[in-house]
């Protein structure tokens, strides 16, 4: 800005109306400590959402949608990718304005072997991450390449949908839980570590630009307290540690962790946060941003013997509540870049909680939750 010499009087006044219209306007573009960011909130559905939902979704104030990409499902035969469900949640994602943030998941028969890990829901993983031989670890990066290739810069997906905005997908989530029997058999922390570096290398290769997501680390899961060996489960400070020390310079592999802090109550998640915010300070990277990028409660009818994450509808009303207005008030503090409920809709038969978790009912029906979620997120319900 240039000011008439009319004296250090005049000039002082000018300089420090200035400084006032810019303190103001910095004032009123930061977010306060208690309003989310934009961009800030999203949702993690079990299923691909009509576009009706997504319209809706979008109306209420979502910003951004979690899915996954499985290797399995998209790779079933080695060489003959088919990405049709990917491709419609990226289609659906993008006509609505909600950015989609795929997690990078699974591994088909023929490159890893996978095993039951729970006879009751009939659930199967992979009993390792594929980064033990050299055949696993090729054909992980060229089923990432093939991913990026698509979706990113410049990838096939836009060229094919030219109707669509081009919004490439820059950011990407490598895994889901890995400390957790369900997403890998034998969770291993020195492996994981092994396999962002991989996946980093064979991104970034694509898309110099573009930004590695840790998976979301189950905080606490019960099965990490059993004496079993190798383990099933690791607490997520505990596994992260392990990732660190055995895995030097890995900090430099990705740009954000992510922590899927599912507890009994909203009151529990500080210390679960502050316990994983400690281990990125004790290893010098404190600077890292935290997406919770799974968290929910159940509608159910409250259940202390096989569901602790039953609330009953208005029980799950109070923990969103609770919840989201500690992530308000920590946002800065935590670092928090983004919020992913779990679910939009219920869908019985994917874990203990999934027929009540969602924001909707199965057939689409909005609940108390749904309300409390787009007061939150700014949008019309």
């Amino acid at each position: 800005m240039s000011y008439r010499q009319g004296g250090r009087l005049a000039r002082t006044r000018g300089f420090m109306a200035a400084l006032t219209i810019v303190v103001l306007g910095a004032a009123l573009a930061a977010p306060s400590a208690g309003a989310a960011p934009a961009k800030f909130w999203g949702v993690a559905p079990q299923s691909l959402p009509s576009e009706e939902v997504f319209q809706r979704l979008k109306r209420g104030g979502v910003d951004a949608l979690r899915f996954p990409v499985e290797w399995g499902a998209t790779e079933g035969v080695e060489g003959k990718p088919n990405w049709g469900y990917v491709d419609a949640f990226v289609a659906r994602s993008t006509a609505n304005g909600i950015e989609p943030l795929p997690f990078l998941n699974g591994a088909p028969s023929w490159a890893i072997k996978s095993v039951s890990v729970n006879r009751a829901s009939h659930s199967v993983a992979p009993v390792e991450l594929p980064v033990r031989t050299a055949a696993e670890r090729s054909s992980w990066q060229g089923f990432l390449r093939e991913v990026v290739g698509r979706y990113g810069p410049g990838g096939a997906f836009w060229s094919e949908h030219p109707g669509l905005p081009y919004v490439p997908i820059r950011t990407w989530q490598i895994w889901n839980e890995p400390n957790f029997k369900y997403f890998v058999a034998r969770p291993n922390p020195v492996d994981y570590g092994k396999l962002v570096s991989l996946s980093y290398t064979a991104i970034k290769g694509l898309d110099p630009g573009a930004q590695l997501i840790l998976a979301g680390l189950f905080s606490r899961p019960k099965e990490a307290r059993w004496k079993r060996k190798p383990p099933l489960a690791y607490y997520a400070s505990t596994f992260l540690e392990k990732m660190y020390k055995a895995n030097p310079g890995i900090k430099t592999k990705f740009n954000g962790i992510a922590l899927h802090p599912y507890t009994t109550s909203y009151q529990e998640l500080a210390p679960e946060i502050e316990e994983v915010r400690s281990i990125l300070k004790k290893n010098n990277d404190a600077g890292k941003g935290l997406w919770i990028t799974e968290l929910g409660w159940s509608s159910e009818p409250p259940d202390g013997r096989t569901d602790l994450f039953a609330k009953g509808v208005q029980g799950q009303v109070r923990e969103l509540n609770g919840a989201f207005t500690l992530f308000e008030r920590r946002q800065v503090r935590w670092k928090l870049k983004r919020v992913f409920w779990f679910s939009v809709d219920d869908r019985a038969g994917l874990c203990n909680f999934c027929g009540g978790s969602g924001l909707f009912s199965e057939d689409f029906v909005p609940k108390p939750s749904w309300k409390a979620y787009v007061k939150f997120a700014g949008g019309t319900p």
